[in-house]
């Protein structure tokens, strides 16, 4: 038992892998909440207020109610790992492992959470922007008895930053066939704007908070703002020893410049990951190691 618990911690915490390290925190707390409610069903009458429930709903997810949000301070962070139902986790979780995976091939792995946490508080921003300011709000109070839940947002970050990065990557879908991301996400983004007239108007509205601030990050990066990265130095220790190794080829002095890989960034976004040639995605590949 405690190898195969070693095993666990070593996948999620040591592996390095981030993508998998946020899957398995939206699984365990979507577990922790859901058995524990399905606990209490069974061993309650029924009629019996769900205790788990109103946790949740006061606790964890985003309310729209600006009276609650300085008392719920925390909830903008944690709604972004919460999700209502089974359906509703498996496909968040699988929109992040397929397009995670290609966002972190192009840059590297330290720049994944810093970006699901971004786009999810910005989904929470246009959530409750629209919901306190807008008249179809407003004029019926939606706010008092509105609240969001989900990582959606977050994931919708990662999924708009890769298609900005790689507009011209083809993925095959059942029943479509090759398709290039920019007009996948084109797609999912007119889906999520028309859905706000639906039942689900604030999810819709987050959604499209998560979209813009993927669509923001990468081209802040390419101009050699990494606002992720920028965040993470700050609390990356100074290194006590310098290594120098001779065995990199004549054309390289460690690090990449920013300019160069400025460069490489623009490229690809151009032409393509396979225009580049094999110096320059050394190059991109190093960078993805720097931070």
């Amino acid at each position: 038992m405690s190898t195969l618990w070693q095993n666990i911690q070593h996948k999620i915490l040591r592996s390095g892998n981030n993508i998998r390290l946020l899957i398995s925190i939206n699984v365990i707390v979507f577990l922790a909440i859901n058995i524990s409610a399905v606990f209490e069903y069974m061993l309650t009458p029924q009629g019996h207020v769900s205790l788990v429930s109103l946790f949740a709903e006061k606790y964890i997810n985003l309310s729209a109610d600006l009276h609650e949000l300085p008392f719920r301070f925390w909830t903008p962070f944690t709604y972004m790992f919460m999700h209502s139902g089974i359906l509703h986790i498996l496909f968040n979780m699988l929109w992040l492992y397929w397009m995670g995976q290609i966002f972190e091939e192009y840059l590297g792995n330290k720049r994944t959470i810093g970006l699901y946490i971004m786009g999810g508080l910005a989904g929470a921003l246009f959530y409750l922007l629209a919901f306190n300011l807008l008249p179809v709000f407003t004029s019926v109070n939606a706010a008092y008895n509105s609240a969001i839940v989900g990582a959606s947002a977050s994931v919708m970050a990662i999924v708009v930053a890769t298609a900005t990065l790689l507009p011209d990557y083809t993925i095959s879908l059942i029943l479509f066939g090759p398709v290039k991301l920019k007009w996948l996400v084109f797609v999912i983004l007119v889906i999520d704007f028309l859905g706000i007239m639906g039942g689900n108007a604030g999810g819709e509205i987050a959604h499209l908070g998560g979209a813009l601030m993927g669509f923001i990050y990468i081209k802040q990066l390419q101009k050699g703002n990494d606002w992720v990265g920028g965040i993470a130095k700050l609390f990356k220790p100074k290194p006590k020893l310098k290594v120098v190794s001779n065995n990199m080829g004549s054309g390289s002095s460690g690090y990449p410049r920013q300019d160069e890989i400025d460069r490489i960034l623009d490229k690809i976004s151009q032409s393509g990951y396979n225009s580049l040639s094999r110096q320059e995605r050394e190059t991109l590949k190093r960078a993805s190691k720097q931070d």
